[in-house]
Order: structure tokens, then sequence, then C-alpha cells
């Protein structure tokens, strides 16, 4: 398979993935007195913007076809 195509495949399997896929971010809020130390991790999943994940998948597709189109001469 030529480089751009599997680039394309990634890019592709990306974008779709973040569609379904939340990102976990965490965050930690305490404070510290002398030797006591009390705090509360608290986790935010967020998905991606779906355009975003559109511009993913298009950018893929159009990486597929571009490395499919060269290989043909």
């Amino acid at each position: 398979m030529k480089p751009l195509f599997v680039i394309g495949i990634v890019i592709l399997v990306v974008g779709v993935a973040s569609l379904f896929i939340a990102i976990p971010q965490r965050q930690r809020h305490g404070v510290e007195a002398g030797g006591l130390s009390i705090g509360v991790e608290t986790v935010d999943r967020q998905k991606v913007h779906p355009a975003i994940s559109a511009v993913l998948i298009g950018g893929g597709v159009a990486l597929m076809i571009a490395g499919k189109g060269r290989g043909q001469r």
C-alpha cells in the first residue's frame, strides 16, 4: 500500500472514533495547610466538536483518494 493511502486510513479512523469516544480531562482541586492536605479530583469527559470530526473524515478520504490515484499510471 502507498504511504499516503495508509495515512488517509489512519486519519479516517481517528475521525470516526472522535464522533463516539469522549476525551477525559482530570482536574485536581485542593487545599494544603501545613502537613494537612485535602483534595478532590474531578473527571470531565468531552467529545470533539462534530465539525472537527467531519474535517478529519473528509481529509482521510481525500488522502485515500490521492494515494490510490497516484499509484495508477
